[in-house]
Order: C-alpha cells, then sequence, then structure tokens
C-alpha cells in the first residue's frame, strides 16, 4: 500500500494520486498538497498549508515547517558519508549510521530538481533557485541560486508583475 497505515495525514490533506505516492511513518500537516510520485520517509514531518510537488523525495529527519513549496523532483538527503558497507564488507544497517536532520523553515520556497544535503536549515521566507546545491544554511529571506547554492537576493524585495 502506498500510503502505509502509520503515516498521520491532518485534515484536508490532499493527495492527488495516493496510489502513485509512497508515505510511510511521517506526519503531513494540514491542508498540505501531495503530487504525484512523491516519496516520504518514516520521521519525516511536512506542515500545514505546503505545497510538495511530483517526484520529490523527502528522507528521513527531514522536516518541513508550513506554507513551504517544494518544487518538482527535489532530492533531500540524510546522511554525509554514506556507504553500502562496513569496513569489514558487510552491508550496513541502521545501527551502523546516523540521520542528520535537516529543516525547511516556514514559508521558504524550493525550486525544481534542487538538491538539499543533510543538516542545513534553510531560513524562514527564503528561495531556492531551480538546480541548486544547497550544502550550507541559507538566511531568512534569502535568495540563493547555484551549485553550491550562494545568496544572490533578498526575497523580501522581489515582487510578481
Amino acid at each position: 500500500m502506498p500510503i502505509s497505515d502509520n503515516t498521520t495525514l491532518a485534515a484536508g490533506v490532499r493527495i492527488f494520486h495516493p496510489d502513485l505516492v509512497n508515505l510511510y511513518g511521517c506526519v503531513i500537516g494540514e491542508d498540505t498538497r501531495v503530487g504525484t510520485f512523491v516519496e516520504v520517509q518514516k520521521n519525516a514531518v511536512i506542515g500545514a498549508r505546503c505545497k510538495i510537488s511530483s517526484h520529490t523525495f523527502v528522507c528521513e529527519g527531514v522536516t518541513i515547517e508550513d506554507e513551504v513549496f517544494i518544487g518538482h523532483g527535489v532530492m533531500f538527503t540524510n546522511d554525509l558519508f554514506p556507504r553500502a558497507t562496513n569496513p569489514d564488507g558487510t552491508l550496513q544497517s541502521e545501527a551502523d549510521w546516523s540521520v542528520v536532520p535537516t529543516r525547511v523553515c516556514r514559508g521558504a520556497s524550493v525550486g525544481s530538481n534542487v538538491t538539499v544535503l543533510a543538516g542545513v536549515t534553510i531560513g524562514t521566507g527564503a528561495m531556492v533557485a531551480a538546480h541548486a546545491l544547497v550544502r550550507d544554511d541559507v538566511p531568512d529571506h534569502a535568495v540563493v541560486a547555484g551549485v553550491p547554492a550562494r545568496v544572490i537576493g533578498d526575497a523580501r524585495q522581489r515582487k510578481r508583475t
């Protein structure tokens, strides 16, 4: 089943194609919208009134606060030194590594195809441009772009036309 019984969905959550998502052991806040081909792993938390666009991967240890926009194909990570095996060649298990938490603060926007490395905080109201690689914390209200992402502006000064 794509949405496991141990997933907590608050009132008003909209999942457009429930058979085409993978949600397990996570919490999703009220009125949040989840697109097609999204995976949200155990112990991930998504706040209220968020939009999680298609083909996005939210791994264990990620907290997305309220009113956050996550674009298409965004990839979160939770391990800074991933390995398949231990030095002796045995397969790693959960006991062999620790989740590194990541946070996206209220009102932030993360563009399509962004990769967010483990341990990063994306600040309140910040904007991450499409295709960026976020490896360092993003200040509140900053606009960042590039590989690696660097501050290029202030989101409070951007206006829709």
